[in-house]
Order: structure tokens, then sequence, then C-alpha cells
């Protein structure tokens, strides 16, 4: 049997290389062994195949239910449940989703816009003129308010403020190299109390999980089916038995939806601001798209500008939400790309390295929007959001949620790098975030849209 070659070390080097480095290993392993390459990570048994020939995952996608299962996220189950979107697989994985869906429905995200503009609006007119600051807290804090308001209503107070405390130092703590590895290798899961690291883990998440259950309760108690927040939607959603969501299934798809969101909107709205204050030319472009809509336009109207879609596009190529897609196991053997992969075969589309294809992308390490004005790209071509049954059912969610910002940031207010050194991306978790924040100048409000030239020329100088 002839299968796809890759490192020579041993498991538990490979997953330190990983952890460590995730973009040069893959980097390095793409260009030793081309498109297809096994990997072994850890302490699992299974062959690993990541794969980055988009013909090769559009046969991975289509062959879902037949050739290929969905594995779910199971790294992560300890924290999202058992009954997470992101953990499970088969019937169960499709019956969340067609509850989960509607919530996210194009009508549902009007209501959401003006939102948006408000609190992004809040979060930087707070920030002084003439000192640093990191893009990344400031979208943070947009993140994680917008995320909060729309999946609990914005009437909420303290409670969530702790929520929000909690899954911030759950993320920050995950980082860290030791902590990460404690999803990869199941023996190091050892709760001996809050001072141990799953333990800590532990603690953390008993704690959120009192804040979600309470929070729960309370909407069954004052249930009005005309709310929009998500959690009221969620609880009115039913399958096709007419069966509802049970506490835990909430508690858990909540937690995915405020976890996935809250990090990876952050992140990819950071990078905005880096690449396009690092380009002025395209800064000044999008402006000038922005101002031909007037004074306070319908946020509907911003989202459909153009070259607006094509940046944001572009973001997601270059700086990916997620490096990969979720995973599929093979379930009878299989052959691709000339490889027969035997049953039980783990095999991971790599989102990163299908973005950094040089046949696909020229010049794949240059931030150029016009891509994706001049070509469309297919679906196993640009995935930033994964693919078939996995994709991520809240990307019309974070897509509003960053054209938007973006677009409020531009509009009202002037920014500049702090330096001109290029920022490297680090993973965390599997979000590809701005290694240094983005550290950032605010120079003050733009006086009018007339004035944004004159603005754009004084920053320069």
């Amino acid at each position: 049997m002839k299968l796809p070659d890759g490192p020579k070390t041993s498991p538990l080097l490979q997953l330190i290389q990983w952890s460590n480095d995730t973009l040069g290993y893959m980097e390095s392993s793409t260009e030793s062994y081309g498109d297809i390459f096994s990997a072994r990570l850890g302490s699992n048994s299974n062959l690993t195949v990541y794969v980055s020939n988009p013909q090769a995952i559009q046969q991975i996608l289509i062959g879902e239910s037949k050739q290929f299962d969905n594995t779910g996220n199971q790294l992560f189950q300890p924290i999202l449940g058992k009954y997470s979107l992101a953990t499970l697989t088969g019937e169960n994985h499709r019956r969340h989703r067609q509850l989960i869906m509607p919530s996210f429905h194009g009508g549902r995200l009007k209501a959401y816009g003006n939102l948006i503009c408000d609190i992004t609006d809040q979060v930087f007119s707070k920030l002084t003129p003439g000192k640093i600051f990191l893009a990344r807290s400031a979208m943070q804090d947009i993140s994680e308010q917008v995320i909060l308001k729309a999946v609990f209503g914005v009437n909420k107070g303290e409670r969530l403020q702790k929520l929000n405390q909690l899954i911030g130092s759950m993320l920050e703590y995950a980082k860290y190299p030791f902590a990460s590895s404690l999803f990869f290798l199941p023996f190091l899961r050892k709760d001996l109390g809050r001072w141990s690291p799953w333990g800590y883990v532990c603690h953390l998440v008993r704690q959120i999980d009192e804040l979600l259950y309470t929070e729960i309760q309370e909407c069954r108690q004052n249930y009005n089916p005309e709310s929009t927040d998500i959690l009221t939607l969620l609880m009115s959603s039913r399958d096709e038995n007419g069966e509802p969501m049970t506490d835990e299934e909430l508690r858990d798809e909540l937690l995915t939806l405020i976890v996935g969101g809250k990090d990876g909107i952050a992140s990819a709205m950071a990078w905005s601001l880096y690449w396009v204050h690092s380009l002025p030319h395209i800064r000044e472009k999008l402006i000038q798209e922005l101002d031909t809509l007037g004074f306070s336009p319908d946020p509907v109207s911003i989202v459909r500008l153009p070259y607006l879609n094509a940046v944001y596009k572009e973001i997601l190529r270059i700086s990916p939400v997620e490096i990969q897609a979720e995973p599929r196991i093979v379930k009878s053997p299989v052959e691709l790309l000339g490889y027969e992969l035997p049953i039980g075969t783990i095999l991971i589309p790599s989102i990163y390295l299908v973005h950094q294809r040089q046949d696909l992308y020229p010049e794949p390490q240059q931030f150029k929007p016009e891509r994706f004005l001049e070509k469309q790209f297919s679906y196993y071509e640009y995935l930033p959001y994964g693919g078939g049954d996995r994709r991520c059912p809240g990307s019309a969610f974070a897509e509003f949620t960053m054209k938007l910002a973006l677009a409020t940031v531009l509009s009202h207010y002037q920014l500049k790098l702090a330096n001109n050194k290029p920022v490297r991306p680090i993973l965390s978790g599997l979000n590809l975030v701005p290694g240094d924040g983005v550290k950032m100048v605010f120079l003050g409000t733009r006086a009018s849209n007339n004035s944004a030239k004159s603005s754009l020329i004084a920053e320069s100088t």
C-alpha cells in the first residue's frame, strides 16, 4: 500500500514542532513532500494526512458520508461539551446544524447591524489621541460585546461581564504550549485541584457552566418568542420531530458560539486594521468607496460594497480565521492523489496551505484584494471557514461583524501603525493571530467625509 510520505521524527517531537511553530512545520512539510503529507502528532496512533490540493479537497468534501466520516473536533470536547456542533458527528451533528442555522439567517443579521456599528464607535471613541493602543485588544472588546449582546440580549450586566472574563482567561491560558498540549495528550488531564494545570481548566469550566445555566433558566422563565437574541432563537428551534434543545445542548452550543467567535473574529478584525494601514493606497480606496454611501449609511449597504468585500476576502485568505478545516476520517479504503489510504486515516484539509498556493494566488504573501475582483475562486480553493457539512455556521455573522467594524473605524477615525515592523502570525488554539497585537496610534476622529483626502495627507506627513 502506497502511503503519503512525511516527517520521520518521533510523534512526540512532531507534536512539539507543530505546537511551537505550526506554520513552519506545515510549510516545511509541504516544501519537502508536496500537496499531501503524513504526520503523527503525539499519542494519536492513526495516520494523519494533511491535504492542500483543491481537487483532493473537493473529493474529500463531496465524499462526505460515503467514503469519509466527520470526526468532530474531539480535542475540545472537555470544554465545549459532547453536544457542541464542533464535536458532534453523524446524525446528531446534522440535527444540531438544522437547529442552529436559522439563528444566522441573513434576515436575522440585519437586527445586529446598528449594534455592531454602535459598539465599534463606543470602543474607539474612548481612545486617547496620540496614544498607542493594541488593535487586537480593541477588536476583542468589540467582538466580545457584539457576541454577548447578540447571544443574550442587550440588557445584561455583571453576569455577562463575569462570563466574558472567565472565557477570556481560558483562551489566554490555552495559548501556552504546555496548556495546549493538555488537549493532545489525554493522560495529562488530571484534576488535582485548581492550581494544577488541568484542574485550573476544570475550575474555569465549572464557573462558566454556573453562569450559562443561570442565563438559560432565566430565559426559559421569561421566554419571549419575539426576542431576537440568539439564546431565545435557539430555545425556539425545533428539530424535524418537533423536539427542542435541552439545557445541556443549549449550554454547549452557546459556549461554542462565544469561544469560536470571540477570538477568531477579533483576530481577523485586528489583521484587517494591520493590512489596511500597512498599504495606504488600499485604505484610501476603501475610504473613497465608503464615502459614496454618504452620511450614516444603512449597514446592509455597507456590507455589499465590492471593494470592501474584496479586502475582507483577502484578509481571510492571507490570515485565515482557522488554519485547517475539520478533520475527516476514512471509513472505507480510498485513493487520493495516487495514494491508497486505509480505514481510520485522518484527513485534514489545510486552509492555510491552500491559501498560500502560488498557482492559485500569485505572490501569495502579498496582500492583493484585486484577486477577488478579477477571479472567482471555488469552494475548494478558498475556504476560510472550512467546507462541507463542517463549514462554520456563524460565518455570515463573522463577515457582517468584520465588514461593519472595519467600515466604521475607517469612516469615523484616523489611525496609523506604531511602527513599520512586519507583524508575525502566531497560533492561538487553531486561530492565526497577530503576534504583537498590532500596535497602532489613535490620531483622532475624521472630521467629515469631504476631508478624507486632506486627513490622509496630513497623517502621512
